[in-house]
């Protein structure tokens, strides 16, 4: 018997509690395991009536769980830094095991956490923190163990490439969709954390602290969101063959580890750009398995809760066995990799810039890129458009990213430009290979 405490009965608590509830018997059927909810925390109980919860068992003072000696396992679905990151370190120091969701808590403090649970000697479950339904987690700690792995390319965010889905599909303004996004429950009121890129950063940090063997945190890795695509960067991207992405990178060279999340234009014949709605995919290139993709819902209440039960089977069988520690990891004490910058990423770029419509302003761009040692590849120039601005759009053949800035800030302080350049990195995937 597994007893355990859930702390917030929000959307992922509710569907954790309602599967272990509706499916015990099945649960025990399939695994052996017996697991039992005892207590469920929460501040207000607000979603109480989605799925009714017995008085018993409704507590709204955390220490009534960490002082039970009966509750074996502490279930932390609150999200956010605090109190989560607390509340995961004091169920730790009593000897209890841990499953969480939170990719915030453990991008910022996971190896903190880790060494804290095998001090203590508990386990420490997190496959919902990044794939939600999708079991990316164990799939790179167990089933990729023996493979040196160079590359992670992922969708990692169902509000971002719903949007992104939609645009492509549908031509709508980026605003448009996001309202329907927001009503049909695919985003946040306040959507940044996923449109700015933050939380595929956070999922990305834990996937490489796993991979690569070392720290990392949202600081290490450059981030862009999608606020500033148009319905017209995503039809030149579908006219010149790309899909737009917002892709989480990281690649293992000889000179380091470079980290980053933007939009990014990748081949339509690509596996990944077929990932469309609400769904995640997590690529990644090992010496020894090759080319690997996984994909399914990364998020909302039926996935993550199946991930959470998954952990909370596997403590329930390893109970009293700590020593196999299936769910840690290690991760170096310091840093052993290089942490490369963006700015010496090389890539090809698609930039649209919005001028004037007057003699001379295509040399005056063109000029400025040459000056930075950026070669043109194509340049395609649409119609007239209000206030006699036209939209210029020039892809690159492969620049220096610093270079590209520069040159860009240059260009962008003319005169007869009138707004900032749109950026996309152009990624072929092979080249990350």
């Amino acid at each position: 018997m597994l007893n355990c405490a859930i702390l917030g009965y929000g959307t992922v608590g509710t569907g954790v509690y309602k599967l272990l509830t509706d499916k015990e018997k099945d649960i025990f059927q399939k695994s052996g395991s017996n697991i039992r909810v005892k207590w469920v925390y929460d501040r207000s109980f607000r979603r109480i009536k989605d799925y009714p919860l017995p008085s018993e068992v409704c507590t709204k003072d955390p220490d009534v769980i960490f002082n039970d000696p009966d509750v074996h396992c502490v279930i932390e679905l609150i999200g956010g830094i605090e109190p989560a990151r607390t509340f995961i370190f004091n169920a730790i120091r009593k000897g209890k095991h841990v499953v969480t969701a939170n990719k915030a808590v453990l991008s910022a403090s996971g190896p903190e956490i880790w060494k804290e649970a095998e001090s203590n000697g508990v386990l420490l479950g997190y496959e919902a923190s990044v794939g939600g339904g999708v079991p990316v987690i164990k799939t790179v700690k167990e089933s990729l163990v023996g493979n040196r792995i160079s590359t992670i390319v992922g969708i990692m965010n169902g509000t971002a490439n719903y949007i992104l889905s939609r645009m492509t599909k549908e031509r709508k303004d980026y605003h448009e969709i996001l309202k329907d996004a927001q009503r049909l429950g695919y985003a946040e009121a306040d959507p940044t954390f996923d449109v700015e890129g933050y939380d595929t950063a956070h999922k990305l940090a834990i996937l490489s602290m796993l991979t690569f063997g070392q720290k990392f945190t949202q600081d290490d890795i450059y981030t862009e969101g999608i606020t500033r695509i148009a319905p017209l960067d995503i039809d030149f991207a579908k006219e010149l063959g790309y899909r737009v992405k917002l892709l989480a990178i990281g690649r293992l060279n000889d000179d380091g580890v470079m980290l980053r999340v933007h939009p990014t234009m990748i081949p339509d014949t690509h596996l990944l750009a077929q990932v469309d709605g609400a769904f995640n995919a997590f690529y990644f290139v090992g010496d020894e398995i090759g080319k690997m993709l996984l994909y399914g819902m990364g998020a909302g209440q039926g996935p993550t809760a199946s991930a959470v039960v998954s952990d909370l089977v596997d403590i329930a069988r390893l109970k009293g066995h700590c020593s196999m520690k299936p769910l840690q990891t290690k991760v170096l004490s310091k840093a052993s990799l290089k942490k490369v910058p963006v700015a010496s990423l090389n890539s090809r770029y698609y930039f649209r810039f919005s001028a004037v419509d007057r003699p001379g302003v295509l040399a005056k761009i063109s000029g400025i890129l040459g000056e930075y040692g950026i070669s043109i590849q194509s340049v395609v120039q649409k119609g007239r458009k209000e206030k006699g601005a036209v939209p210029i759009v020039m892809l690159t053949h492969e620049a220096c990213e610093e270079n590209v800035c520069q040159a860009l800030k240059k260009i962008d302080s003319l005169d007869v430009t009138m707004e900032k350049t749109v950026l996309i990195r152009i990624e072929d995937l092979s080249a990350l290979e």
